[in-house]
């Protein structure tokens, strides 16, 4: 690990596989959307091949670069880099450093990426003063990865104050393992831990699964198979995941803050509200509540943010998201989990690999070449 700057690599286009058109399920495509917000996006800095990003202590936004590069983005606009762990990771396929997060008190400062061998990592480092300090720097989970895709990587504290860790199928096409449903593996999984309550972690004593023989007592929810992107409003702590699919249907996932965990999200066996290849739907099955097909231009939904900040009123509530390959941010209105509308906002965050929520309910829209955009009022 190094404190200090380096070039990165030519790095290609982040592949999460799947599509996009503003076309819903049944429910979504009944709803009226009402007019959609004037919006535009401010280009504030340029990053290399931005991945992930976090609020930082003291206002500040904490901006990852894939290539294994954390800076800081202040009023000063993109610092040199106060961490980097690119001689640690590798950018083939979709791996590289995937998330960023604080915990609430700012005390430590917790990275995702996968390493040499592809595993994907999460660690951890005291923070002091605003600054890491690199000597404290831990291991708190590792998960072996079978292919070089679907590593997923997010990362978030939720509103209870627990790591949440988004881990996908493993790869490769169709989930050949049949991690999704498999409640012995993480992947394909949504994990909750508690990272300050054991070495290296302690297990919540209200997940799930805990005390199942069968099961894994990390899982949060499952049935997912590459969760790129995920968040808590932070108005209501519900919880929303943008799934990217296979080849037909991408899809928006929902639990509301009272969930107890649990949920399955069906995949292998649907994609979206569909079976995939013959599959048979789980009784369980917790069906999105946004999906879309692939007849349009997209091809792998990036989950983002219920907009909570203020300089947009007339966005405040409503869910922002976007696809890598169409890059058109949308916003979907929902009310107790149901979508009451889908909007576009008529703006291109290009290549949008991921967004970032500030102190403020702000929101930044990263694009893999290199943008990092504010939105803002038209």
């Amino acid at each position: 690990m190094k404190v200090r700057t380096r070039s990165s690599a030519i790095i290609g286009v982040i592949c999460l596989a799947a599509s996009l058109v503003l076309t819903t399920a049944s429910a979504d495509e009944r709803a009226a959307p009402r007019e959609a917000a004037k919006v535009v996006l401010t280009k504030v800095a340029t990053a290399r091949n931005p991945s992930a990003g976090t609020a930082g202590p003291g206002g500040t936004v904490w901006i990852a670069e894939r290539a294994g590069t954390v800076r800081v983005l202040s009023a000063d606009g993109l610092g040199d880099p106060v961490l980097d762990i690119s001689s640690e990771t590798t950018t083939d396929g979709e791996r590289g450093l995937l998330g960023v997060a604080f915990d609430k008190e700012f005390a430590h400062f917790y990275i995702s990426f996968t390493d040499l061998e592809g595993a994907s990592i999460v660690d951890e480092f005291a923070v002091r003063d605003g600054s890491i300090q690199p000597d404290s720097r831990r291991t708190v989970i590792t998960q072996e990865q079978p292919y070089s895709n679907h590593n997923g990587g997010d990362i978030k504290f939720g509103p209870d104050g627990y790591l949440y860790i988004a881990l996908g199928d493993g790869g490769s096409g169709g989930d050949p393992d049949g991690n999704g449903q498999n409640l012995d593996t993480l992947l394909g999984k949504l994990l909750r831990i508690d990272p300050s309550g054991g070495g290296p972690y302690a297990i919540p004593p209200d997940n799930p699964f805990v005390g199942d023989p069968n099961a894994r007592d990390e899982i949060w929810a499952y049935g997912l198979r590459n969760p790129w992107r995920f968040s808590f409003d932070s108005g209501t702590g519900d919880l929303l995941i943008g799934d990217v699919g296979q080849s037909d249907w991408e899809e928006i996932d929902w639990a509301p803050a009272r969930s107890a965990g649990g949920e399955n999200y069906g995949w292998s066996q649907m994609e979206g509200t569909h079976p995939f290849r013959g599959g048979t739907e789980p009784a369980n099955h917790v069906p999105p509540i946004h999906e879309y097909d692939r007849t349009g231009l997209g091809c792998s939904v990036v989950g983002g943010y219920v907009y909570r900040g203020k300089a947009v009123p007339a966005l405040q509530g409503q869910y922002v998201f976007s696809d890598y390959c169409d890059g058109t941010l949308r916003t979907l209105q929902m009310e107790d989990g149901e979508v009451t509308g889908v909007s576009d906002l008529g703006v291109d965050g290009g290549e949008t690999v991921s967004f970032v929520q500030d102190h403020d309910g702000e929101l930044y829209v990263l694009g893999i070449a290199g943008s990092i955009s504010r939105l803002d009022p038209a």
